[in-house]
């Protein structure tokens, strides 16, 4: 059986909005425990199941409501961030292989992009696709930076936010305005693009902060990326974006939720740092999933998450 928190002592409200979106008998539960380092929380609708990382056991693990924990793939090639294409084939990102790769429907693997101007990716990050099919995903250095979640190696590209056309193979360059370009989202009519900023981690004061990448409709880049929002604990890592725009980001101290104008509406408050969340639960998407540190928490919510299943 899950373990529910405090009922009401995990969510704090800064803003009036924030106090609908909670439900008064619905306590944040943890639901798993005894993994390493939580990243790439994808929900699988069709399979009623949440896929993620154990990233430093080198693990693909999956819950279900049904069946509890289990481990999905091992070894994952050190994958990190995940996302589904429209044909519900499932994309990730390896540190292992500086690759952004495709789980086929039979379980094989397509590499679809490891490289850029003959130089290798550093280690892709975080993904998410596009409503048109392109997918589009960070590249910082962290994957390559230990041997805690790759393998050291040296860098061959400055950081970047990239989109890639799977129907081509087409590889560009949304952004090098980065120093560590981390998890990634777009708003729910596609016209921002967040990106998590979290900087140079060997330098004395790296730049942290949630950025936007504003868009036409058709994903055409408009501007240089802006400053949106900084968490006041830690920094933004992953993200997740409901229904209205609602920007549901990581932080040192939980989960903070930020309205699309970058008000601060609200806090959950969990008991280590939060790493990756998505919102999931079929068929409603109204659940939100939280990776804090090495266990795995959810929420039901009075809001549903944008975005494909």
């Amino acid at each position: 059986m899950p373990l529910r928190l405090a009922d009401m002592d995990s969510f704090v409200s800064h803003d009036p909005r924030f106090d609908r979106f909670i439900l008064d008998n619905a306590p944040v539960e943890r639901l798993a425990e005894g993994l390493r380092w939580i990243e790439g929380l994808v929900w699988m609708g069709d399979w009623n199941a949440l896929l993620f990382q154990d990233l430093p056991r080198d693990r693909t693990m999956m819950w279900s409501e049904a069946t509890g924990l289990s481990v999905w793939r091992q070894p994952s090639g050190k994958a990190n961030g995940q996302a589904r294409d429209r044909q519900g084939r499932l994309i990730l990102c390896s540190n292992l292989a500086r690759a952004v790769q495709r789980v086929e429907h039979d379980g094989s693997l397509t590499t679809l992009a490891d490289r850029f101007e003959g130089h290798r990716l550093n280690s892709p990050n975080d993904v998410a696709v596009h409503s048109d099919g392109t997918i589009w995903f960070t590249d910082p250095v962290y994957g390559i930076a230990n041997d805690y979640e790759g393998i050291r190696q040296p860098s061959e590209r400055h950081p970047a936010v990239y989109r890639l056309d799977p129907s081509t193979g087409a590889l560009a360059v949304v952004s090098e305005a980065f120093d560590g370009p981390n998890g990634l989202a777009f708003s729910p009519d596609e016209r921002r693009l967040y990106v998590a900023e979290t900087g140079d981690q060997t330098g004395p004061d790296p730049v942290q902060v949630l950025r936007v990448i504003d868009l036409t409709p058709d994903g055409a880049v408009v501007g240089p990326a802006w400053d949106f929002h900084k968490v006041d604990r830690g920094y933004t890592d992953g993200l997740a974006v409901d229904e209205d725009g609602n920007i549901w980001s990581s932080a040192a101290d939980g989960v903070h939720c930020v309205a699309p104008d970058g008000t601060l509406l609200g806090r959950i408050l969990m008991p280590a740092r939060v790493s990756n969340l998505c919102f999931g639960g079929s068929p409603q998407r109204n659940r939100l999933f939280i990776g804090v540190s090495h266990a795995l928490h959810a929420v039901f919510l009075n809001r549903r998450g944008a975005g494909w299943p």
